[in-house]
């Protein structure tokens, strides 16, 4: 399980690269170029899910009650004392941020978006990783 999780920690790892290649340096430039902001709002779906599909395999390697939602599996993390309050927090608000990109898209606020994108997303999932790779990543 240990060789799964570090699998999915180097994936995130690479797309979060990957994302932050790609994102412009200011604003204006996110907004009108439509190509990058797609691109950027993929990659920021396929970080969030592969902070939630590692969460899961922990969960699992721990042998711990598996969330009705994917929203929990940050909160049984939190209780188990894998991640902080903190990162619990942060990443459920990623999903959230997540779910309204995949479901609502154009009905959503761009500078929103590319706020989280360049101030709060890298910061929270690298004391992501940080806090599984003590569990047994890495």
């Amino acid at each position: 399980m240990k060789e799964l999780i570090n699998a999915k920690i180097r994936e995130i790892e690479g797309n979060l690269s990957d994302l932050y290649s790609l994102l412009p340096k200011d604003f204006n430039q996110y907004a009108q170029d439509i190509k990058t902001k797609a691109a950027c709002e993929r990659y920021f779906e396929k970080v969030v899910e592969g902070a939630i599909d590692c969460a899961l395999l922990i969960i699992k390697s721990k042998k711990l009650k598996i969330p009705e939602d994917d929203l929990g599996v940050f909160d049984a993390l939190w209780e188990s004392g894998i991640i902080s309050q903190e990162t619990n927090k942060n990443l459920k608000a990623a999903k959230k941020m997540r779910n309204l990109i995949t479901h609502y898209y154009g009905k959503i606020d761009d500078r929103i978006v590319y706020e989280t994108l360049s101030e709060e997303l890298k910061k929270d999932i690298l004391k992501f990783l940080k806090e599984v790779g003590a569990f047994g990543g890495k």
